[in-house]
């Protein structure tokens, strides 16, 4: 249907300008019942936006701020491959005490969701130890002494506790104010292994200095085999040693 689903949010509902930094989604300002918001159009299955309209409801519940769903006319949480949610104000993090809150706010996130389902069709790190393909990536694509090198970095990660993790945690996808940290941008948000999250700069969150190499070879890797093979995951596979 297209963009024409915004019309299930009310007949004055309408988009109003582009917004950058969506890759995988058409993402735009849009006014519904005359406040701004965020409309998201992609192609991602009603399983798939159950789960992240679902997780989205309990952690605003739960008091953190991120986008919340705005349902449609009917009470829908999404239509069509839409998705409006509340639009949230603020700057990137720039200090280290920003990354420090930023950290703070990761971990608040994993603590709320220990024992979430995963999403539907999503693999873990530690589930591609053995499966190869789980959403966007395809181990088989890889060479496969890149392979080698990511599950070697995955394995390290066996046996740990697992949560919701955010999957995307660059400047553009935090909006801080004084009072507060938020995050948006969920695409790539999964069930994992809570460490992935905090690779953060200047190590904000504080990992010692092993568990921040173990979780920034992980990290280094799950990029790689997402991305793959563009001259960004070229580069991670890069950063993650040889077996």
């Amino acid at each position: 249907m297209g963009w024409e689903a915004l019309g299930q949010w009310g007949a004055d509902a309408a988009r109003v300008e582009r917004l950058t930094g969506g890759v995988a989604n058409d993402v735009w300002s849009v006014r519904v019942d005359g406040r701004r918001a965020v409309g998201r159009l992609g192609t991602r299955s009603d399983a798939d936006l159950a789960w992240e309209t679902e997780l989205l409801r309990h952690l605003d519940s739960a008091g953190l701020t991120v986008p919340v769903p705005i349902p449609t006319s009917d009470g829908r949480l999404f239509a069509d491959g839409l998705v409006v949610m509340t639009y949230l104000e603020g700057g990137p993090p720039e200090t280290p005490a920003d990354w420090s809150r930023v950290a703070d706010t990761l971990r608040e996130l994993h603590r709320l969701t220990r024992g979430w389902p995963q999403r539907p069709g999503w693999r873990s790190s530690t589930d591609l130890l053995h499966a190869e393909t789980g959403t966007k990536i395809d181990l088989g694509a890889m060479p496969a002494e890149g392979v080698a090198r990511c599950r070697a970095a995955w394995a390290r990660l066996v046996g740990r506790r697992t949560c919701v993790v955010h999957g995307d945690t660059n400047p553009g996808n935090i909006r801080m104010t004084a009072s507060r940290v938020a995050l948006i941008d969920w695409d790539e948000a999964h069930v994992d292994v809570p460490d992935l999250d905090l690779v953060l700069p200047d190590n904000a969150a504080g990992l010692d200095d092993g568990a921040y190499d173990i979780a920034a070879q992980a990290s280094a890797a799950w990029e790689a085999a997402v991305c793959w093979d563009d001259d960004y995951a070229v580069k991670r596979l890069g950063e993650v040693r040889p077996v």
